[in-house]
């Protein structure tokens, strides 16, 4: 069994560097529904055509009148109006109100030309085809001027703010059916070893199911991204290469799991010499150093370890904002909060960082890693801490970042 060794491994914060730097954000587009559009990433400003509302409307249920009219209304001088109509609020007013007269109108209903305001109905005695008002109604009482909400050309999407739900109310409020946005980046993701088989596919001796597929593809799509995972390729390097190649034909980005390292069967180092211009190949980090990348055609290649912590903790610190930044999502997909390490105690590695999944109580963060191969390694962590190269011992009570992953990928 051969070997080659690493070369100068990169630092943590260095490797994620030249992958930013590195990623291309998506730019193509497309139109989509507003029911399809939720958290996507406008490419086009949209701004209100007409006003919101395009007329003046009630806004309580009652009567519209003119202001002018109930003047010197009182307990003992009451005023009364004839009521000449009604209006819901599909429905106009035909003809402008004269002097003492009132309109019953709905929520919403347009008010009829000339009345300025509107009187609730319980503020009011109404008889017959009279309503009486013990006191005076001031302008504009109750009334949603056209334009209120929205004016002609208000900015109502702004391109590269992920949609949320009163975007989407504002677009259609203003008649926009479709918006466009940016395509959801593809992200191919390649698995390789003899060893691995699909979950479903029956085990023969010295095989395991393939987990990372599974993970990753989620972890693409909170992203805003579309995973699209290949079966496992057999340890072969012209069928590994063939795999890598079509992958970067039909995606945006390819991530690789497995066969990273520097072992006899590690053949991504030498592939991604060959396919593209490599950035780097290991990480002063651990678990995660076997990690490397290459940049080839304007995409980027990623080659992560195929232990799943090892993995997945990568796909956390490294390349959660690389996967945003394509996808032109904002921030890094975690918040920073301090905490106090609940115990055990870390032990860092001497000349590499340390990400250490945590679960957190309150302020208290206890680590949850049991082994760079052990799935349950990051079972009920809710993010992670990332600690500098250091010889000593991280004990219960110092002060530590916890890096809080933002939902869906957070499960503590």
């Amino acid at each position: 069994m051969r070997a080659h060794l690493f070369g100068r491994l990169t630092p943590a914060l260095q490797a994620r560097r030249q992958l930013l730097e590195a990623v291309r954000p998506i730019a193509r587009t497309e139109e989509v529904a507003l029911g399809e559009a939720l958290g996507r990433v406008p490419a086009r400003a949209v701004r209100a055509r007409a006003p919101v509302p395009p007329f003046d409307r009630a806004s309580w249920d009652g009567y519209a009148l003119r202001s002018v009219d109930t003047r010197g209304a009182g307990l003992r001088t009451p005023v009364s109006l004839r009521i000449v109509g009604e209006v819901f609020a599909e429905q106009t007013f035909r003809r402008r109100l004269r002097a003492g007269e009132a309109v019953a109108i709905a929520t919403g209903g347009a008010v009829p030309s000339g009345a300025d305001a509107v009187e609730i109905f319980e503020e009011v005695v109404a008889r017959g085809r009279t309503v009486r008002l013990r006191a005076p109604v001031r302008p504009g009482a109750r009334i949603a001027p056209a334009g209120d909400d929205f004016a002609r050309g208000e900015l109502l999407v702004r391109p590269g703010s992920p949609l949320g739900p009163s975007d989407l109310a504002a677009a259609a409020a203003c008649g926009q059916d479709r918006l466009t946005v940016y395509a959801r980046p593809v992200v191919a993701i390649v698995p390789n070893g003899n060893e691995l088989r699909l979950p479903g596919e029956r085990l023969r001796p010295g095989q395991i199911y393939e987990s990372n597929n599974a993970a990753l593809s989620a972890i693409v799509s909170a992203c805003g991204g579309l995973p699209r995972a290949v079966p496992p390729v057999r340890d072969d390097p012209r069928a590994i290469e063939a795999a890598l190649r079509r992958a970067l034909r039909r995606s945006d980005l390819v991530l690789a799991t497995g066969g990273s390292s520097v072992g006899e069967h590690d053949h991504l180092p030498r592939l991604f010499a060959k396919i593209g211009r490599p950035l780097f190949h290991g990480i002063a980090v651990r678990p995660g150093k076997p990690t490397l990348a290459a940049r080839a055609g304007g995409k980027l290649l990623v080659g992560l370890p195929g232990h799943p912590t090892s993995c997945l903790l990568n796909m956390h610190w490294l390349m959660l904002p690389v996967l945003r930044r394509l996808a032109r999502l904002p921030g890094p997909g975690w918040t920073e909060r301090p905490a106090r390490l609940a115990g055990p105690a870390v032990a860092p590695t001497p000349g590499l960082a340390t990400v250490v999944p945590v679960r957190l109580r309150g302020a208290l963060a206890s680590s949850t890693f049991h082994g760079s191969s052990a799935i349950s390694s990051l079972r009920g962590a809710a993010g992670f801490a990332l600690l500098p190269p250091s010889a000593a011992r991280v004990r219960a009570g110092r002060r530590l970042t916890v890096f809080v992953l933002e939902p869906p990928l957070a499960t503590g």
